[in-house]
């Protein structure tokens, strides 16, 4: 036989071969994962001072000085307005006036009392010396100590009243003195010098909110109320601040819903040092939703389209094995699947129609 066609057909024997006998390049494997999806749904909430307040006067008065406006930082303690009360400065001088003279007459008593107690001791002395005092001499000097004493303890409890009521005074003279409850921002003023003010509130003095720390307020539908998770972090954007991404933690979750809307209105924290969040803004929320289903998961490269179908490729004893899937829901760098697939099956992490069925992976 010619050497040409034992050529040939040495050929045709290896090109007959099975694919099997042929191997893949190294490739990178990777399990298949069951898990719920994770998603986001977007919700309208409202931002809110954590502490917020109207300073109202304790204590009637005029407007003497008005130390802050709208849009003053304040430091909790920080005087913010003060009030005159002439009437009230006489009140507290009386007071004075009636705790000295009550501390005289304590003064008084105690000496009256001391003299009243030598005088007794002097005459149960003398009366060892039978004859020297009459017995009812004896009784009458007890019984002026005994008086004596009760006066003292009478005068010290007139002292104790007067010192309360000049306290009293006094804690009243200070809430002339108004002063800020918490660090915030003043977002509002109602009073100014040379106005009356009375204890009822009426006018309200300023408007307090703190800003640092505030609340956002999410009304999440019922549907979704299943997944709320205290401690989980939160992300959301406002409007005002274009690509800008803030967020918050869910803090007070009410576990109740509001018979109207169907809604349970969760509050995150929000910590604003920023100061680029205002109170009453609307953001956007990414609410975190997390489907009670298990699906399977791979990576997005592990899934080959091509005109005929769409596969992943499996390690089976060794060789490439096409799985036909459905594409699902993507998470992130992954991606549902559903076919004769399970959790722990290993697949291939990059794969490509070049890879062949039976081919053996190393």
């Amino acid at each position: 036989m010619p050497r040409p066609k034992l050529a040939l057909k040495l050929l045709l024997f290896s090109l007959s071969l099975p694919m099997f006998a042929q191997s893949a390049p190294h490739v990178d494997l990777v399990k298949v994962e069951s898990r719920s999806l994770s998603r986001t749904v977007p919700l309208t909430a409202e931002l809110a001072p954590y502490l917020q307040v109207e300073i109202e006067a304790r204590v009637p008065g005029y407007v003497e000085k008005v130390l802050v406006d709208r849009g003053t930082v304040v430091r909790r303690g920080q005087l913010l307005v003060q009030l005159s009360a002439p009437e009230m400065q006489s009140q507290s001088a009386a007071s004075e006036s009636s705790l000295h003279q009550a501390e005289a007459d304590v003064a008084q008593a105690e000496a009256q009392a001391a003299a009243a107690e030598s005088t007794d001791a002097r005459l149960v002395e003398a009366a060892k010396t039978p004859g020297a005092v009459a017995g009812n001499e004896l009784i009458q000097a007890g019984k002026q100590k005994d008086a004596a004493e009760a006066l003292v303890q009478s005068r010290k409890a007139a002292l104790r009243a007067a010192s309360d009521r000049l306290k009293a005074t006094k804690d009243m003279e200070s809430y002339l003195r108004i002063t800020a409850p918490f660090d915030g921002v003043i977002t509002d003023r109602f009073v100014h010098p040379g106005m009356m003010v009375d204890a009822a509130g009426q006018p309200p003095l300023l408007k307090l909110q703190q800003t640092a720390h505030l609340r956002l307020v999410v009304p999440v539908p019922e549907s979704y109320v299943g997944s709320i998770e205290r401690g989980k972090a939160v992300s959301f954007h406002v409007p005002a601040h274009p690509g800008a991404k803030y967020t918050g933690t869910i803090a007070r979750i009410p576990n109740a819903l509001d018979r109207q809307s169907r809604t349970m209105m969760v509050e995150l924290d929000v910590y604003n040092k920023s100061g680029e969040l205002a109170p009453g803004m609307y953001p956007t929320v990414d609410w975190p939703v997390a489907s009670e289903d298990k699906l399977l998961f791979v990576p997005i490269t592990s899934v080959v389209t091509t005109t005929e179908r769409t596969f992943v490729i499996a390690v089976r004893n060794g060789r490439a094995h096409w799985i036909d899937v459905r594409k699902g829901p993507a998470s992130g760098d992954q991606i549902a699947v559903q076919g004769e697939l399970m959790a722990g099956q290993v697949v291939v992490r990059r794969a490509s129609d070049e890879i062949r069925e039976g081919l053996i992976l190393q």
